[in-house]
């Protein structure tokens, strides 16, 4: 990958491509990632390994004033012709193509709709698996956000906090996250 320029970066089974290139370049780019990936599968056939294409992701990350200019066709990854994403998920923290965080806050509201089925103490593990540690586990890549995703992300424990103990949207939060140890 670096005789290629290409910034690799690996985690357990997982291995990530990262490069900067101006948009004008980014046909040759493509070309460029699609070699690269095909050299890399034919050195793991040599070493009875295998190359998951269809797992493959694209992301093109750019300023939102300059989302139209990047590319919308597809890179061939292998045999497997891969379709840009508008974000991904890396280590349970979503990144978007604009680099906001906004993917990951809204994926963080989505707990509610299990309220129901649950018991007060279920539901608080899985606010807590689910909500509380995915906010610590990556608060560093949190910060910087926008006012207004800091607020959307305060509002999704606010709710959080709401659903478990099952209070209205009118009562205070204060007392439930000090109760909760939010």
């Amino acid at each position: 990958m670096k005789r290629h320029q290409l910034i690799p970066h690996a985690y357990a089974n997982d291995t990530q491509i990262y490069v900067f290139c101006r948009l004008a370049d980014s046909a040759d780019l493509c070309d460029k990632v699609s070699v690269c990936v095909d050299e890399v599968s034919a050195w793991m056939a040599s070493n009875r390994l295998q190359l998951n294409h269809a797992k493959s992701e694209v992301l093109w990350c750019t300023s939102p004033r300059r989302q139209h200019q990047i590319p919308s066709g597809p890179v061939r990854i292998g045999t497997t012709d891969v379709q840009p994403v508008s974000s991904t998920r890396d280590l349970g923290v979503y990144i978007d193509a604009v680099m906001s965080m906004r993917t990951h806050v809204t994926a963080l509201r989505q707990i509610r709709s299990v309220r129901r089925s649950l018991s007060r103490h279920a539901l608080l593990t899985l606010v807590r698996a689910l909500i509380v540690s995915k906010v610590d586990y990556c608060n560093s890549a949190l910060a910087g956000i926008p006012g207004q995703l800091q607020d959307r992300l305060q509002s999704v424990l606010n709710a959080a906090a709401r659903l478990v103990f099952s209070a209205r949207r009118s009562e205070r939060i204060t007392p439930l996250l000090r109760e909760l140890h939010w």
